[in-house]
């Protein structure tokens, strides 16, 4: 009994062990049949595979795999553009704007050049009348006596005075021509040219190249010094003894303008050493610097102030290039007695030296556009900035004569490179007999009328560009003015910002102890010239914002008091090394909000008003 009832239990664990393996045996059959049948299912993109809904469990034959069909899907696969239409757009906007780029470029370059030209005649054509009238002024003033001077911007007399303060700058640049151009006399221009011709051509392209960097130094360093001159000679002073100050600075500024003219004419010299070399291998190296310049700025980082400082500089480069130039024609003409055959020999080489300056300008510009996302339409702004230049140097309160206005901005001098003129014309050109003074009177009205027609064209064009540029408000706001023997006040520009105090706060909102002298308040605003008074309409008056009120006065134990150190900004690491290694820039700047619990960024930009040809512009000078 007890055998039959354990085979029973053995049988039937004997089933159950069956019944699981086949259970295994099916679940594993399974997942390889689902396994075998996932490679038809998916769909494959190279096009090997496709799905068919009525043959799941079919597998696509090895056969279909072959190099033809690889040939074939290669040769009709497609593809959309659209699919990213902005990347497309902004290239094709690239190609557009470095099309447009010649054209704007060459209506800036052919302002500036009518501009530099305009202050280059001033100096032959009303420059000697001015320093005639001065001098009259000065002939007859015991029959006038002393008369006040006053001031039509401010309204206030500066005391008697012998001559106005543009007089007095007139006298000086005359005088600083007459003796620099007896000075040029002791110079020999064909013995400079022999001891040049003589050195090889390698020394002859670095001398060049030392005297093109010379005279940029030479040119951000004058300016300042023929600055210096006319304001200590102007300014008002309180005793006679302080006149004395004017003759140091005189001499500095005779010193200067000879050594630079000297410097041009070594230039010259250089250049008409290649023009006249036989091969033309000099002047071809000469021609290859200008596509070095292409190296050294089309891979840099520029910003809008850094290509107007770079525009400023190309086109006083053009403008001297061009002088210089008429220099070397004149004394090669004079070499062969005038003889017309031989300027047809120079004309090529003129051509090539122009053309390969135009196409280097071009190159330079459309790939500084290009890599740095500018577009063609600031060269308009430019253009509107020298504009304002010179209609505000027209108005009647005008604080600085034009041609010291685009010194300033360009970078060019017009004393020097007027000086060498003058020394190599009188020794160039010889006319003898009674047709001497006739010639030069034709001759010095051909250059008045040239010189009025181009003022005239040049006023009513910048009428125009400011008028499109939406400055005219700019014209009637009044000059940054300071306090006697305080710092200059900031510009009251579109773009710039009232002084701060301790903590960005208005130096009326200081306490007494440490409140800053306030700025002297402003005059009325400015009137044009009657001759621009057409172009402009009268500004509207411009409601003025309230200073922040005075502090109200505190208890006598409250005045003793020191006042509160202003705290640190929070935020901001400094060290002391930063300060030699770096220049801030504007864009960096932080402010504390008026909560003062977080830093708000501030990004304002320079006024291109405000930037000149050596203002340091994002860590680079141009």
């Amino acid at each position: 009994m007890a055998d039959s009832v354990a085979a029973g239990l053995g049988e039937e664990k004997d089933t159950e062990t069956e019944d699981k393996e086949r259970e295994k045996l099916t679940g594993s059959s399974k997942i390889k049949s689902e396994k075998n049948s996932s490679p038809s299912e998916v769909t494959e993109t190279l096009g090997f595979y496709e799905r068919n809904a009525g043959k799941k469990g079919k597998q696509s034959s090895l056969s279909d795999l072959t190099l033809f069909r690889f040939i074939g899907t290669e040769l009709t696969r497609g593809y959309f553009l659209e699919h990213n239409e902005a990347k497309y757009t902004e290239r094709r906007e690239r190609v557009y704007t470095c099309l447009r780029i010649p054209r704007e470029l060459e209506k800036l370059m052919i302002f500036g050049f009518f501009l530099c030209l305009d202050a280059f005649l001033y100096v032959f054509t009303l420059l000697p009348l001015r320093v005639l009238l001065a001098l009259v002024r000065l002939l007859t003033l015991p029959c006038c006596g002393l008369r006040a001077y006053v001031c039509p911007y401010c309204k206030k007399s500066s005391g008697s005075r012998l001559l106005q303060p543009a007089q007095v700058c007139d006298l000086l640049k005359g005088f600083i021509m007459i003796i620099c151009y007896s000075m040029m006399h002791y110079v020999d221009y064909s013995m400079m040219y022999h001891l040049i011709r003589g050195q090889s051509v390698i020394k002859l392209y670095i001398i060049y190249n030392m005297l093109e960097v010379a005279d940029r130094l030479f040119s951000s360093f004058g300016q300042d010094i023929l600055d210096a001159l006319y304001w200590t000679a102007t300014e008002p002073k309180k005793k006679k003894r302080a006149h004395i100050g004017v003759i140091p600075h005189f001499l500095m500024a005779v010193l200067y303008v000879f050594l630079h003219a000297i410097l041009i004419m070594v230039q010259a010299t250089t250049l008409n050493v290649a023009f006249n070399s036989h091969n033309k291998s000099l002047l071809t190296i000469m021609m290859s610097n200008n596509f070095v310049e292409i190296k050294g700025s089309v891979f840099k980082k520029f910003e809008k102030n850094n290509l107007f400082q770079m525009s400023n500089s190309d086109i006083k480069e053009r403008f001297t290039n061009y002088v210089l130039l008429l220099i070397v024609c004149l004394r090669n003409m004079e070499q062969f007695s005038w003889n017309p055959d031989h300027l047809w020999v120079l004309f090529p080489d003129v051509c090539m030296v122009i053309a390969s300056e135009i196409a280097v300008d071009i190159v330079k510009h459309a790939f500084i556009t290009k890599f740095n996302d500018i577009t063609a339409d600031v060269y308009s702004e430019y253009r509107a900035s020298l504009a304002f230049d010179l209609v505000s140097s027209r108005q009647k309160n005008a604080y600085t004569d034009y041609s010291d206005s685009v010194s300033r901005r360009m970078g060019f001098i017009p004393l020097p490179l007027a000086l060498l003129l003058i020394r190599v014309v009188t020794s160039s050109v010889r006319i003898q007999g009674s047709l001497v003074l006739v010639c030069l009177l034709l001759f010095y009205l051909g250059m008045i009328t040239l010189k009025v027609l181009n003022s005239i064209v040049l006023l009513g064009k910048s009428c125009l560009y400011i008028k499109e540029a939406n400055m005219e408000e700019k014209l009637f706001q009044t000059p940054p003015t300071a306090a006697p023997g305080g710092p200059p006040a900031r510009p009251t520009g579109a773009d710039s910002r009232l002084p701060q105090g301790r903590g960005g706060l208005s130096p009326l909102c200081l306490p007494r102890q440490t409140r800053v002298q306030p700025p002297v308040p402003n005059p009325p605003p400015c009137s044009p010239h009657p001759s621009l008074a057409s172009c402009f309409p009268k500004p509207q008056a411009i409601p003025q914002t309230r200073a922040c009120p005075r502090p109200s006065p505190a208890s006598p134990s409250s005045r003793r008091t020191a006042p509160p150190r202003p705290r640190p900004r929070p935020g901001i690491p400094s060290s002391s090394s930063d300060q030699f290694l770096t220049t801030p820039d504007e864009s960096e700047e932080k402010e504390l909000a008026p909560d003062g619990t977080e830093l708000k960024h501030r990004t304002p930009k320079k006024d291109l008003l405000e930037i000149d040809r050596f203002t340091i512009c994002g860590n680079r000078i141009d």
